[in-house]
C-alpha cells in the first residue's frame, strides 16, 4: 500500500500556483484517472478568481467541499438567479470566528458559487466518479461567463454580499 502525504509545504506550493495562475485557482487530483468511482481533489481559490455560477444536472452526484486551509463562502442561488443562502465554512481556526461549518455537501440540482476569503484558501472536493467532462458543469444562464465584461462587476457585488453577512 502506498501512502500519500500532504504536507504544509505542499499547501504552500499549491496556494502559490494558484496565486500566479491566470484564473486564481490551481486544482490537484488526487484520483489517477476520471474512471475512478471516487473522484478527489484539492482545489486551491484566490480571493480574486471567479467561479461563475453552476450546477452539476447532468451528471447527478453531490459534490462534498471540505476546507483544509482558509475560509470560504458557498452561495445557493434559485432558478432566477436570486441568492437563497449564503455558508460560510473554514478550517478550525474560523470556527472560534462565527463560522459554524468546516464544509458542505451539494445537491446536483443546486446552482452555486464558491468565494474564498482569505488568501491562500484550499479546498478539498469528493464526488462520484467517473467524471464525465461534457456533463460536468451546467453554466448558469444568467450570471456573466468567467471571461465576460461583466464578470468582474457581478464577482464584485457577489463578494460584497458575503463580506456583509
Amino acid at each position: 500500500m502506498t501512502i500519500k502525504d500532504f504536507s504544509k509545504t505542499f499547501l504552500d506550493n499549491l496556494s502559490l500556483s494558484a496565486f500566479h495562475s491566470p484564473r486564481g485557482r490551481k486544482n490537484f487530483n488526487l484520483h489517477l484517472d476520471y474512471a475512478e468511482p471516487c473522484q478527489r481533489l484539492f482545489n486551491a481559490i484566490g480571493i480574486e478568481s471567479y467561479i461563475p455560477p453552476h450546477r452539476h444536472h447532468q451528471d447527478p452526484k453531490e459534490e462534498t467541499l471540505i476546507a483544509v486551509k482558509g475560509l470560504f463562502a458557498l452561495i445557493i442561488f434559485d432558478e432566477a438567479g436570486e441568492i437563497k443562502q449564503i455558508s460560510k465554512f473554514g478550517t478550525e481556526k474560523f470556527l472560534t470566528q462565527g463560522v459554524a461549518n468546516i464544509g458542505v455537501e451539494l445537491s446536483p440540482d443546486a446552482w452555486h458559487t464558491v468565494l474564498a476569503l482569505v488568501e491562500g484558501s484550499i479546498l478539498l472536493e469528493v464526488k462520484s466518479g467517473p467524471f464525465i467532462a461534457s456533463a460536468a458543469k451546467e453554466m448558469a444562464p444568467w450570471a456573466p461567463a468567467e471571461d465576460s465584461s461583466d464578470a468582474a462587476y457581478y464577482f464584485g457585488n457577489l463578494k460584497k454580499l458575503v463580506t456583509t453577512k
